[in-house]
């Protein structure tokens, strides 16, 4: 879609025109996207900047939204129980420790694995000690 260099008037604003170097660009920025990503939004909604401001923001809430852990939804406690293959009630607990984000509880969980892994490590060299000193 050409730009009329002659209209400069609020119709003229209110479009995206991707065939324009300078428009991708000022778009993109404004967007805070990435030219592919504007060019793309374009194509699927129209060339209406408001629009295409409408369906990024849609699709970055969406992105945001599936890195987030919402214990209201029984699915959802159920797909994250699975994947971190722990029950219902520690998911809770965990997310309550460490906040609704799944890398943080990723993150949390691994650190209370690596925890407990030290300590029966300490424990079981613990015993070893003792059943020397036993032994001697």
């Amino acid at each position: 879609m050409a730009d009329n260099k002659a209209k400069r008037g609020g119709a003229d604003r209110a479009l995206i025109a991707l065939g324009e170097k300078y428009e991708v660009a000022y778009w993109s920025k404004k967007f805070k996207v990435t030219p592919a990503k504007l060019k793309y939004a374009v194509k699927k909604v129209g060339h209406s900047a408001r629009k295409v401001e409408e369906y990024i923001k849609l699709q970055k809430h969406r992105a945001s939204d599936k890195s987030r852990i919402a214990l209201s939804e029984a699915y959802e406690v159920r797909y994250w129980s699975k994947k971190f293959k722990i029950t219902p009630a520690k998911l809770k607990a965990a997310v309550a420790a460490a906040g609704h984000s799944s890398k943080k509880v990723g993150a949390y969980l691994a650190a209370q694995k690596a925890a407990k892994k030290a300590k029966k490590s300490a424990k079981k060299t613990a015993k070893k000690t003792v059943q020397r000193k036993m032994a001697a």
